[in-house]
């Protein structure tokens, strides 16, 4: 993503850019939603109007301006069984618990704990999604029979589709060393699409998707009993679907701000993303999230403003309302050259070249994560699995660094000058520092280079003084960290030590006082 960085950031923002961009990312937009809804057996424009309705209120109140939201992959395939099992009636109302959980994680500012997700993770997170972005284009190289089973492209029909999608994708790479006055991906759309049109030629159309035509979504109220036995029912996945969506959202969040060097607001976009999908259950809709795929058109075409994502869900409005007809007659071949070269800008190549140089651990979790995105499409699952394995991993290699130092002084007392944290990890070894039997009858545990971290420390230190205590042995603390103190004084009667005062006491260079 580094490398892009100059390219994403070398536009101002512009009227004219943002109107371009929105509108090749509704292009863009429309089969990708298409394909969703099939995905949760619901009409295509029941996604086509949540997408409108998602994208338009997260781009006017989301936090991070240029970042297009819809209705997403991630978040139908956790309603699949809901409408299957029980009607699309519960999925509305799903959707509304949905989007009410995620404005009360915006208002409680939870969305800041996105920053614990370690940049392994992040990797795997891009790449898994790059991978499912390109796996979901190859479906547009089949058709159905007559009989209505799928069956690959073969022959003349597939050298033409390949050939306009090969067309497409060199029109997006070459254009921008000719001219930067128009979005590429707009060009080759418009390029590729007259070319199948005016030529008469015969290949995949969006049309050959689903109808698209109809109208806006209106105020619809689920018609499903209000009763506790429904809020028991759809709860469980209005909350799977709530942290699917904002876990997407606010990677995503991240991966852009990386690309444009700037910050965007992740508390903010969970608030927006929470009104987006209660208008949406209010409306007939599906619930969505940030759509990477889409996001990174809109990026590629100097989309960074609000304007842009405006544009794009009124394009989707206008298309469903007056422009049916002509966006169906679309090949599939441009669109699918437009995602395919999404593909190439969102996977992070970057990390295929440090591979050898990152920690083994790193490296298993940016394989992990990137497995189970693509395998699972359950992206809360797969972050949630990296940033586990992250953190046990840390904990084992802090773990293995506790150690002890011993000297005798000329009073005859024993100092133990440890080294490292003291924590859950590292307990047990901390215990098996210590020769109490030989001891003499005061030791010193001098923890200046050491910090006590958690409930597991405390317990450790609890059961080495009882062991020298029953011995008849004095055991004092020394150098303790104020938050170590803070945590040995809110424990009381559980640890019974000797705490030394000192008037002044150096942490990391600076002067603390007691």
């Amino acid at each position: 993503m580094q490398l892009q960085l100059s390219y994403f950031t070398q536009y101002k923002h512009n009227a004219k850019n943002e109107v371009l961009a929105g509108l090749t990312t509704a292009l863009a937009l429309v089969p990708e939603v298409v394909a969703f809804a099939l995905l949760a057996h619901i009409s295509p424009l029941v996604g086509i109007g949540s997408a409108f309705v998602i994208c338009l209120i997260t781009s006017v109140f989301g936090g991070r301006p240029g970042m297009i939201s819809g209705a997403a992959g991630s978040v139908a395939v956790v309603i699949v069984a809901l409408v299957a099992q029980h009607g699309i009636e519960y999925l509305f109302v799903a959707v509304v618990l949905m989007g009410l959980i995620q404005i009360g994680i915006g208002l409680l500012r939870l969305g800041k704990f996105i920053r614990l997700v370690p940049q392994p993770v992040v990797y795997g997170f891009v790449n898994g999604l790059a991978v499912i972005i390109f796996m979901a284009q190859l479906e547009q190289f089949k058709v159905r029979d007559t009989a209505g089973a799928e069956h690959w492209l073969v022959g003349a029909p597939l050298l033409l589709m390949a050939g306009l999608v090969a067309l497409t994708m060199a029109i997006i790479y070459f254009l921008p060393r000719l001219t930067k006055a128009v979005p590429p991906s707009l060009v080759a759309i418009v390029v590729v699409s007259a070319l199948v049109i005016l030529g008469g030629l015969h290949t995949k159309s969006v049309g050959d998707i689903a109808s698209i035509a109809g109208g806006l979504p209106t105020l619809h109220v689920p018609q499903v009993p209000f009763t506790w036995a429904t809020l028991a029912l759809v709860g469980p996945y209005a909350f799977i679907m709530a942290l699917v969506g904002l876990t997407e959202s606010l990677l995503t969040l991240t991966v852009v701000d990386e690309m444009t060097d700037t910050r965007g607001r992740g508390n903010q976009d969970c608030v927006a993303q929470g009104l987006a999908n209660v208008a949406s259950g209010l409306t007939g809709g599906m619930g969505g999230c940030a759509m990477i795929g889409q996001t990174m058109v809109n990026l590629e075409s100097r989309g960074r403003g609000r304007l842009s994502g405006v544009v794009a869900a009124g394009a989707l409005a206008l298309f469903v309302v007056a422009g049916a007809g002509l966006i169906e007659r679309l090949p599939l071949a441009a669109l699918v050259g437009v995602m395919f070269m999404v593909v190439i800008g969102t996977f992070e190549w970057a990390s295929l070249r440090i591979l050898r140089r990152m920690p083994r651990t790193d490296v298993l979790v940016m394989l992990l994560v990137t497995i189970v995105t693509a395998v699972s499409q359950n992206l809360a699952l797969a972050v949630l699995l990296g940033v586990v394995v992250s953190a046990l991993a840390f904990a084992w290699e802090n773990a293995r660094r506790i150690r002890a130092r011993k000297h005798v002084d000329a009073a005859g007392v024993r100092h133990y000058e440890i080294f490292g944290p003291l924590f859950f990890g590292s307990a047990q070894a901390f215990g098996e520092k210590f020769d109490v039997a030989d001891d003499p009858a005061e030791v010193i545990i001098d923890f200046k280079e050491s910090r006590v971290a958690d409930m597991s420390a405390i317990d450790a230190l609890h059961k080495l003084t009882e062991r020298y205590q029953r011995l008849g042995k004095t055991v004092r603390l020394r150098h303790l960290s104020p938050d170590s103190r803070r945590l040995l004084g809110q424990a009381g009667p559980l640890v019974d030590v000797n705490i030394e005062e000192d008037p002044l006491y150096t942490v990391s260079g600076a002067n603390v006082m007691y």
